[in-house]
């Protein structure tokens, strides 16, 4: 709260603004007290919005004009995450519309209802976009390019739709997995079947490949590109364990193998340094190698009849697994399964509600 008092000669009256987000102490005069009130009421109030008033800013260090090269610099010199990246990407020329020297609140709020009205992004996306660019202006503030992050101002349930963005929209959380006989269908394509009327089903090399990927990704619950960019040196067969040391979340983390892994990766041959014969472990080409793997699963699963099964829906089929064949506790699948936030494997646990049920009296 801003410091008033009246000067010892009796004359005009001070005003002294300490606060976090000011460079420096802000110290100015009035004439009368409620002159000195009002100023200060109103330099607050733009403050507690994160908004500096010019005459406040230190220009010592003059900024770039708009945010976007803020991103570009801290794309070049900051390890972060494939997600991160890939979406900071995405909003670079959305970020050449936003002045360095509007970011408050204002255009936190502005940008968040833009999201809702204009894009209609679910709450789950439009957390993603602000997540990454938070973290992008966390890097600025401490760069002391900017005073404060607005978008840490957000309130806490700002992804939510209200009556004023229009018609509501919600997360839709995919709950498709394996049903029984799926995994026998996609096995027998992935054994050289296909059916009747097709030319031509997947070639060898591909077939015994994606056999491997698929159990893993049924066994381990890995995302694919935690699969396809493994190296040798990450599997340890006698540990029954594979190593990521970078996954999407930027975290390092143990899978162990079942059995049915072990088996698979004890019988495959790698042909050089990397597990998979995909990938040739450049940075630049990782997004056009999932690409290319994404449609060809869509034809492994279009030959098995399931069209309506993704590729991702085998990593949500082995967590739904480790709650119903196993007896792991949720951090221990959460760990496995690599979530950074115990919310996103809770969605999970109402599977073990019988055994709930047989711990009461």
């Amino acid at each position: 709260m801003a410091t008033i008092r009246q000067r010892p000669n009796g004359g005009s009256w001070e005003i002294i603004i300490r606060r976090k987000i000011l460079p420096k102490t802000h110290c100015a005069t009035a004439d009368t007290e409620a002159e000195a009130r009002a100023y200060a009421e109103a330099v607050e109030k733009l403050l507690d919005q994160g908004i500096i008033p010019l005459e406040l800013q230190d220009n010592r260090q003059a900024s770039p004009s708009t945010v976007d090269a803020w991103i570009r610099q801290y794309l070049i010199k900051v390890n972060i995450s494939e997600s991160d990246r890939l979406l900071l990407n995405a909003l670079l020329p959305k970020s050449q519309t936003w002045p360095t020297a509007k970011l408050n609140i204002i255009w936190a709020q502005d940008w968040v209802s833009e999201m809702k009205q204009k894009d209609r992004l679910s709450p789950s996306s439009l957390r993603h976009k602000v997540g990454a660019v938070a973290r992008m202006l966390d890097w600025c503030l401490r760069n002391e390019w900017i005073s404060v992050n607005p978008l840490r101002l957000l309130p806490k349930r700002y992804a939510s739709y209200t009556a004023s963005d229009g018609e509501k929209k919600t997360d839709i959380e995919r709950d498709r997995i394996l049903q029984p006989g799926e995994y026998e269908k996609i096995m027998w394509v992935l054994n050289g079947g296909f059916p009747e009327g097709n030319q031509r089903g997947i070639s060898m090399n591909d077939r015994l490949a994606w056999k491997l990927l698929f159990v893993l990704a049924i066994e381990t619950a890995m995302r694919l590109r935690e699969m396809y960019t493994l190296s040798t040196g990450q599997v340890d067969l006698p540990k029954k364990t594979i190593f990521l040391d970078k996954t999407k979340n930027g975290d390092k983390r143990q899978v162990p193998l079942s059995s049915v892994a072990l088996a698979a990766l004890s019988e495959w041959k790698p042909s050089g340094d990397l597990v998979f014969p995909w990938w040739d472990g450049r940075q630049e080409t990782l997004r056009l190698t999932t690409m290319k793997l994404s449609r060809k699963w869509a034809t492994i699963a279009r030959l098995a009849g399931l069209d309506d099964f993704h590729l991702h829906d085998c990593r949500h089929t082995a967590i739904v697994n480790f709650y119903l064949k196993t007896s792991l506790s949720d951090l221990q699948i959460m760990k496995i399964a690599g979530h950074k936030d115990m919310r996103m494997t809770a969605r999970y646990a109402n599977l073990r509600g019988s055994d709930l049920a047989e711990m009461l009296w």
